[in-house]
């Protein structure tokens, strides 16, 4: 990859501020780890985004499209490859009635609180998690028993030929953490949702109420990427991570939370491997003591 190459002709489409060289991904997850990208790239429009990703084919250069960052490990040693970051230069909300549309860069809490201000009901669930509209319908996200597949009427999304397209949501495939959008590689641009009519008030204190159960149950003020694990069927990752023995454990500056076991936080200026190793670790321990494979809810990229 000529880096310097692909940066010009990126910057002939995109401003250069929103073109860096060789930026530190630990930057750019919530857990705070993560090697250098090549180059990362944050367009503002559907053709910038489209432009970026044709540029990247006719140079034989992959590329990767990430949102917040907070379901996300990316290894040491970093990116060989343009990070398509979809953020807050491309996160306009449009409220219309009932409906809102929204492009995928937005922040769930960002949106919850717009959507809260019209008196719409049924996204309370999502002021907490700490992630974007995109990656949130990708991996149909939920919580206090609510999820994206709820809300959502219709997603547009880029296909990997480079062809946008309007799917309903029951083309979606929603299904526990997944989405037809995460098993075909569409890219999520943009969302329409329906919501009722609620009072405001209610509403108001029903989003309290759910900010103040995840702040009790989730280490919120340390770096993390959120569940790390998936929910294996009839148990759950967290419990059989403290029953193992494994709360507090740590490798390097990663550490199994004391608050919810389900997360890895980064305690000291951890590295992605303390985190993976702490990772590999707990798995082996779960497996050993109750005989259960504990999958990564978390996505895990870069150089190994």
């Amino acid at each position: 990859m000529d880096k310097i190459k692909i940066y010009n002709k990126l910057t002939e489409i995109i401003s250069k501020d929103a073109v860096l060289l060789d930026e530190p991904m630990k930057n750019h997850t919530s857990i705070r780890v993560g090697g250098t990208a090549d180059i990362m790239a944050t367009p503002r429009t559907i053709a910038e985004i489209q432009s970026t990703i044709k540029i990247c084919k006719e140079n034989n250069t992959p590329y990767f499209i990430m949102g917040n960052g907070s379901n996300l490990i990316v290894r040491d040693k970093g990116m060989r490859c343009v990070v398509i970051k979809l953020g807050d230069r491309f996160a306009n909300v449009d409220i219309d009635g009932n409906t809102v549309v929204a492009q995928a860069g937005v922040l769930l809490s960002t949106l919850s609180e717009k959507i809260m201000a019209e008196n719409l009901t049924g996204f309370e669930f999502a002021n907490g998690i700490p992630g974007t509209l995109g990656g949130a319908v990708a991996m149909n996200a939920g919580a206090y028993g609510g999820e994206m597949q709820d809300v959502v009427r219709s997603v547009k999304v880029l296909s990997p030929e480079g062809k946008t397209k309007n799917l309903l949501s029951e083309e979606l495939e929603f299904g526990y953490r997944t989405s037809a959008i995460q098993t075909r590689n569409y890219i999520v641009l943009e969302v329409e949702m329906e919501f009722e009519k609620g009072d405001y008030d209610k509403i108001v204190a029903t989003t309290k109420e759910l900010i103040e159960k995840r702040t009790m149950k989730q280490p919120l003020n340390l770096p993390s990427c959120g569940s790390v694990f998936k929910r294996p069927v009839g148990h759950f990752a967290g419990k059989l991570i403290e029953d193992s023995g494994l709360k507090g454990e740590k490798i390097g500056g990663a550490q199994v939370s004391e608050l919810h076991c389900g997360f890895i936080v980064n305690i000291d200026n951890a590295t992605a491997n303390d985190v993976l190793d702490l990772i590999k670790l707990v798995q082996e321990t779960v497996k050993y003591k109750f005989g259960i494979q504990l999958e990564t809810e978390v996505k895990i990229i870069g150089e190994e």
